[in-house]
Parts: C-alpha cells; sequence; structure tokens
C-alpha cells in the first residue's frame, strides 16, 4: 500500500492522523529532513513508525534510554511491525544484525552510544536504510535540560549516508534548543514543525508544601491509575514510598542507588501496573512509554520549566483527564540559588532566568497553562479552564507591611535565626531564648498584632525567600538578600496569593477516573485486558487503551468488522484479541 492513511488504519488502527503528523510523514516520505517538536502524547513515534512500514528498507532509531527502547519495541511488535533493538543487554545480537542485513527489519532500536560507533557505521553500511529517527532530540544540544554528549556524535553518522532523510523528535525544546537541534543534525531551517506545547487533558496545580506527606497521600486518595511522585534525592525517595504506601495503594522506589535488579523490577511492575505509585528520582521516566499513567506529582521544586514540562507530560499519555500537581517550599528555592554558586559563571545568567521563570509559575494568580506555554512562545487564553486558578481563583492580598515588618525583625536579631523564632518574636513569644538574647526589648517584639496579620507570617517569609529578599545561611538563619532593601524602604510592594480553602474531593474525582460512569462492561473489557496481558506477558495498555475499552463497551460490536471499526483496533490487534473481546460483550448482553 503506498496510501498513508491506509497503512494508518490497517496497522494502528486510526481512522485519521492527528495534528501535524500527517504533515511530518509526508515530509519523511518525500525524503525530507525534518524536526518536530510535538507534545507529549501526540503521536510521535507514529511519524517515524509508518514511513518504516512504508518504506524498503530499515529506520533506525536512536533512543536514550534502554528501558524505552523495550517499551517501544513492545508497542511496535503488539501492531505487527518488524522489530529489534540492538542493545548492551540483548542476548539475541548476532540474530539482530542478521534480520537487518536480511532486510527482514522495519524498526532497528539503538543507543547513541552504539549509533556513534564505527562498527555500527559498518553494519549500516551493508544493508539498506529508509530513514534515521532521533527520538528525544533535545539531548542533543547544551542549551537542552537533559543534554547527552552522545548525542553530539551522531553527526557523522547521519552524513555518512547523505540521501536517508532524517527525523528528529522532541516534546521540549524553546527557541535556542530547536535552533541548536537543527544545527546540530544538519536539518534545514524549513525543516521545523512545531506542533505546540499544550496538553490539555493535564489538570496543572501548584501548592505550598504543608506536611507534603499528607498532601500527596490526599493526591493519591483521589486519584485512581498508575502515578508517579517526584522526589528530590534517594533518601527522599524511600522514605516517602514508605510512608505512601499506608495509604492502602502499591507503591514502589526507583532511583540510581537501588541494587539493578530490583530498580528494574520496580519499574516492570510499575509499568505493568494499572494503580501503582512509584517514586522517584528525576532518573525515572524518560524510559517510560507508560499511557495511562492518571497523575504526577512533585515533593518539591524541578530543576527548570523545560524539566517541570517534560516530567509532567508523562502523565495521560492516552489522552484521557490527567493531574499534575507540583509542592514547593521556599527552601527550594534557597537551594536552588546555593546550587547557583557551585556552576561556572557562564552559565548562571541562564540558571538564574530558569529558576526565575519557575518562580513567576508557582507565585502566579493567573493561569498556570497560559504562563508555562508562554515560556515556549505558544499563545494561550487567559483562563484554560483545568488549573487550579482557573478552577477556583485564589484572592491576593496586600502583604506589604507585614514583610516590612518581618525584614526589620530579621535585621534588628542580627540576621542570625530561621523563621519559627523570628515569628515568636512578631507576635510576642516570650521564651528563655528571648530573654537571654535581649531581644524582648527590641521595637520589633509583638508588633504583629491580630491574628490575620499573625496567619501572614509564615507565607510572607516564604514569599521573602522565593522574591531573594531573604535568604538562608549554612546555620539556617535567615539574612537579607538583594531584593530586601526596595521592600523596607517601600520602593516594592509584596503581593501574597491566598489560595482557596481546599475541599477534600472524593475518590476518583479529579482525574475523572477509567470508567466515570461506572459501566460494568468496561471493568468486564478491563478484566479480560488484564488476563490476556498476563498471558503474553506485556503491559495492559499494550493490547488497548482504556479508552478503546469504553468505546468496546458504549458500541457493543457484534462482529469483528465491527470492532475493526474502532479507533486504535488495527488489524494485527483485531486477529489477535478481537474474539476474546466479543465473547466479552456477548456475554454481557
Amino acid at each position: 500500500m503506498t496510501d498513508p492513511v491506509s497503512v494508518l488504519h490497517s496497522t494502528f488502527g486510526f481512522p485519521a492522523f492527528r495534528g501535524v503528523q500527517e504533515s511530518v510523514v509526508s515530509r519523511v516520505l518525500a525524503g525530507e529532513r525534518t524536526l518536530a517538536v510535538m507534545p507529549t502524547g501526540a503521536g510521535k513515534s507514529l511519524c517515524y513508525q509508518l514511513p518504516a512500514v512504508m518504506l524498503e528498507g530499515t529506520c533506525v532509531v536512536v533512543s536514550p534510554l534502554i528501558a524505552l527502547m523495550h517499551d517501544q519495541l513492545r508497542a511496535a511488535e503488539a501492531v505487527g511491525i518488524r522489530a529489534a533493538t540492538l542493545t548492551s543487554v540483548d542476548e539475541n545480537r548476532a540474530e539482530t544484525r542478521g534480520r537487518f542485513l536480511d532486510g527482514e527489519l522495519d524498526l532497528l532500536y539503538v543507543a547513541p552510544e552504539r549509533a556513534s560507533g564505527s562498527d555500527f557505521r559498518d553494519l549500516l553500511e551493508r544493508g539498506k536504510l529508509s530513514l534515521f529517527a532521533i527520538d528525544e532530540a533535545h539531548c542533543v544540544s547544551e542549551w537542552g535540560h537533559d543534554f547527552r554528549p552522545d548525542y553530539r556524535l551522531l553527526r557523522p553518522l547521519l552524513d555518512r549516508f547523505p540521501d536517508v532523510p532524517r527525523l528528529a523528535l522532541t516534546a521540549t525544546a524553546d527557541t535556542h534548543t530547536r535552533a541548536d537541534i537543527l544545527d546540530q543534525l544538519g536539518i534545514p531551517k524549513d525543516g521545523l514543525i512545531v506542533a505546540g506545547f499544550d496538553r490539555p487533558n493535564i489538570r496543572y496545580a501548584i501548592s505550598a508544601k504543608d506536611n507534603t506527606t499528607r498532601q500527596i497521600a490526599d493526591l493519591i486518595a483521589e486519584q485512581p491509575g498508575p502515578g508517579i511522585v517526584y522526589a528530590q534525592t534517594r533518601a527522599a525517595t524511600e522514605k516517602l514510598a514508605e510512608a505512601l504506601a499506608k495509604t492502602g495503594r502499591p507503591t514502589r522506589a526507583y532511583h540510581a542507588g537501588l541494587e539493578p535488579p530490583i530498580r528494574a523490577k520496580n519499574q516492570a511492575d510499575f509499568v505493568a501496573s494499572e494503580d501503582m505509585v512509584i517514586v522517584a528520582t528525576v532518573a525515572f521516566g524518560m524510559g517510560i512509554d507508560k499511557p495511562d499513567v492518571r497523575f504526577v506529582a512533585h515533593a518539591g521544586l524541578p530543576k527548570s520549566i523545560e524539566a517541570y514540562y517534560q516530567e509532567t507530560g508523562r502523565a495521560g499519555r492516552d489522552g484521557d483527564p490527567a493531574v499534575a500537581h507540583l509542592f514547593w517550599g521556599a527552601e527550594d528555592f534557597a537551594k536552588a540559588r546555593q546550587r547557583m554558586n557551585e556552576v561556572e559563571t557562564a552559565r548562571q545568567p541562564g540558571e538564574r532566568a530558569r529558576l526565575s521563570a519557575l518562580g513567576a509559575l508557582v507565585e502566579t494568580a493567573g493561569c498556570r497553562r497560559k504562563l508555562l506555554l508562554a515560556h515556549f512562545g505558544d499563545d494561550a487564553p487567559d483562563n484554560c479552564g483545568n488549573c487550579d486558578n482557573c478552577l477556583n481563583p485564589p484572592a491576593a492580598t496586600d502583604a506589604t507591611t507585614v514583610a516590612q515588618k518581618f525584614l526589620s525583625a530579621v535585621f534588628r536579631t542580627g540576621q542570625s535565626f530561621g523563621v519559627g523564632y523570628i515569628e515568636s518574636i512578631l507576635t510576642g513569644q516570650s521564651s528563655e531564648r528571648s530573654l537571654m538574647n535581649g531581644h524582648e526589648a527590641l521595637s520589633v517584639f509583638g508588633i504583629v498584632d491580630g491574628a490575620e496579620e499573625a496567619a501572614l507570617i509564615k507565607p510572607v517569609a516564604r514569599a521573602l525567600l522565593l522574591k531573594d529578599a531573604l535568604r538562608a545561611n549554612d546555620f539556617g538563619g535567615l539574612e537579607f538578600g538583594p531584593a530586601a532593601k526596595a521592600l523596607l524602604k517601600g520602593e516594592a510592594e509584596l503581593s501574597l496569593i491566598v489560595p482557596p480553602k481546599r475541599e477534600r474531593r472524593r475518590r476518583g474525582s479529579a482525574g475523572g477516573g477509567a470508567n466515570p460512569i461506572g459501566d460494568p462492561l468496561f471493568e468486564a473489557l478491563r478484566d479480560k485486558r488484564r488476563e490476556l496481558a498476563q498471558e503474553g506477558k506485556v503491559p495492559p495498555y499494550v493490547i488497548f487503551h482504556d479508552s478503546v475499552l469504553r468505546d468496546m463497551a458504549a458500541m457493543k460490536p457484534g462482529s469483528l468488522s465491527a470492532l475493526g471499526t474502532i479507533s486504535g483496533v488495527g488489524e494485527r490487534k483485531l486477529e489477535a484479541y478481537g474474539d476474546a473481546f466479543l465473547q466479552v460483550i456477548r456475554e454481557a448482553a
């Protein structure tokens, strides 16, 4: 077949292309060089898988992580694509080389380290190539947030085969990074296709930390389905996983310090699960192509807007409702500023800009999505209708006076004490410590009057740390930052966002749930999917996504031909699983 739409339907089960997929596929089939910037969940892999089926030869896919390659391999084989991986953990490497040389592979997945080697280049010269696909292409750029030096070594390989089209794919690249990718991979400027960055099915929410473990436990209670919780250290990962396991949900930890077999098992258990929570460092995620993640929580500040976008983008890849909730503390910004001093001078302006962008995101009273998309150059309406601020607008209060009182107390006590002690001075709480230091004689002792002002002290301290009006020293005491002077002199104001009172939601209400109307047929189809997945030793989503099962439950097809009209049911899956699901539908009638 030479018609891409026919192949799209017969192989992948989709009636039509989505977004810019058709434009990207058309360029590839025409032999053009292309960089496609597409949001996670927009179907990037289809942009090289479909041409790989149509073109003569093998498409070589460069991918950064072995786990990601194996996930993509399972998905490709499930729709009948002839695919293989050539990695250090594969025991069938000789067989894979033979299949490539015999022209029996549509897709060959390799890591950049192998792709840039002379042995691999020699292998490719003995076979026939249809396409080079460079996944996670932002890794080639030093401006990107996941720079991988081995990606920089790919250009000689690509140039060795100048007539083979090349397709670079990424979900996260700002204007500067895009230009660098084009340059590094030899793609012309007119080969850039940007699909936009919006993920409308993700509900963004951001909260100040207030017992983070309890906050995340509440989120888990509301959210059925698999979820990822990002913690900032290995120790925090294990501690949080242990605490969250008490919620009753299956929970695992993941970080680079775990023994490889344990780490691999925890990842495999999560990929196969329909309700597991995995608590991980940022080492986890890029290698996961799991479409049914229903929530991503951050138990601390990500390192940049780009990292935040990519990490939250692991939720809702199947298009169903999902939640991304970030919990931040002023100490996160203080630590980030301390780390900034450790990077080379030339990189510090860029790091400051990244931190400033994060600060704007967490403290805005406006639409989170609008601010997030604006960072990548996308326009968005003032109200997205699917972030915490748009769904439940916060109030703002002028906290300048309380901020001045707090800064005065920090100064008059010698810039040596933490938030708790300063609060006790401001509210006039006598203690041995305040008596011994002579601080009860200060003009700031008891200067905060009334419960309303007292309630603002901790949020004000957090805001002052965020704005760099205050900094924490090595001993936990507070000292002035560069923004303190303007506030004290009345040359700047501090407006404080007061979040609305949070109402506890019932389980499953926040993200819509897999079965929002409680259809028993849908649950029966899910049970059958689970049974088939266990038999085939693949994750349930490889068989069918929840959306496909919902369509089956709604349409109740009575024949294989009727089942084949449902989006996501291609010929291979219809042949492999059709009868089993039709039997479930007949039994429920």
